[in-house]
């Protein structure tokens, strides 16, 4: 129906204004609750990624942590597994030296003294094996002095000293221990038994011995 040319009655101008200016704010209101909206509907998308991230990260460095302890335990293991096992194998003990392990050299510290005068004398012992092994040497070895043709024992280094207490030494393939000894110039018997008497100038000879080992016989001389 056509409205009449010329301006509209008041009453009827300002209900048309009143009913336009209502649907304005209708529609921004619904322009506004659907920015909300999807606003909200962002904001927790995004809420939910960075969580998820988070819990990513988190169980990502719990494992690694797992790792690092369970590698850690490994290797404190391995290594007290190790310094156990070193520490439960003691080194084999040697045998004992055979005499035929074992060789004897004398020597003379000059070769002619005076009678009245201490000779000087010395040993080696020598390990001549391919194996280490020990031996006691507590009351060490003998030094005997006997005439030049080797008829008669003048004396020996242990007739008037007591044996010391047991020592054993290990010797290694080729190891050697020196000793050495004095003559005060008179005879001896075993046990230091009868009279110690002066041995006159001549020529004699001495000799070493370890139980059953004996060295080579090594000549000096007294001599007035």
């Amino acid at each position: 129906m056509l409205e009449p040319n010329g301006p509209l009655p008041p009453e009827i101008y300002w209900r048309r204004r009143a009913l336009a200016i209502g649907v304005i704010i209708v529609a921004l209101a619904i322009v506004v609750w659907l920015v909300t909206m999807v606003a909200r509907g962002g904001d927790s998308s995004g809420s939910g990624a960075a969580a998820s991230s988070t819990t990513v990260a988190s169980t990502s460095q719990v494992s690694s942590a797992t790792s690092s302890a369970a590698a850690t335990s490994s290797v404190t293991s391995t290594s007290a597994a190790a310094s156990s096992t070193t520490s439960a194998a003691p080194e084999p003990a040697a045998q004992p030296c055979s005499d035929q392990s074992l060789a004897l050299k004398v020597t003379v510290n000059q070769p002619t003294y005076r009678v009245g005068d201490q000779p000087g004398f010395g040993t080696v012992i020598t390990n001549i094996s391919t194996a280490a092994c020990s031996r006691d040497l507590g009351a060490g070895p003998q030094f005997l002095v006997y005439t030049l043709d080797g008829q008669r024992r003048l004396w020996a280094s242990n007739d008037c000293t007591p044996d010391g207490p047991p020592e054993v030494k290990t010797l290694k393939a080729g190891e050697q221990l020196s000793y050495k000894g004095t003559w005060f110039g008179t005879t001896s018997q075993p046990q230091c038994a009868g009279e110690r008497l002066p041995v006159p100038a001549g020529a004699y000879m001495v000799v070493a011995q370890l139980g059953s080992i004996r060295s080579a016989a090594e000549p000096f001389n007294l001599a007035d």
